[in-house]
């Protein structure tokens, strides 16, 4: 399975987000507001990317608030999680 999306504002597929969520931090045992939709807003994370808009263009209808979006994203690069995802996508596809 690979993870390539039709066009720029294309979400998803199921397929694709089961090779992604389970590599995705849990709210287990995290202090403060938990995670909402983590989907939701790895698409958005996606679709400004794919876009090249500035984070507070992201629609927030679509994908929630640019600033839960954004720090999602900051988070993720932080705690190596997209470097891990990133691995193991490259793994499957070497298999």
């Amino acid at each position: 399975m690979t993870l390539v999306l039709d066009s720029r504002t294309r979400r998803l597929t199921d397929a694709q987000w089961a090779l992604i969520a389970p590599l995705l931090p849990s709210n287990t045992g995290r202090r403060g507001h938990p995670f909402g939709d983590d989907r939701r807003v790895v698409d958005g994370i996606i679709y400004r990317f794919r876009t090249s808009t500035p984070w507070r263009d992201v629609p927030r209808a679509e994908f929630g608030p640019w600033q839960t979006v954004w720090k999602r994203h900051r988070r993720y690069a932080g705690d190596g999680t997209w470097d891990r995802v990133l691995q193991a996508l490259l793994s499957q596809a070497d298999a």
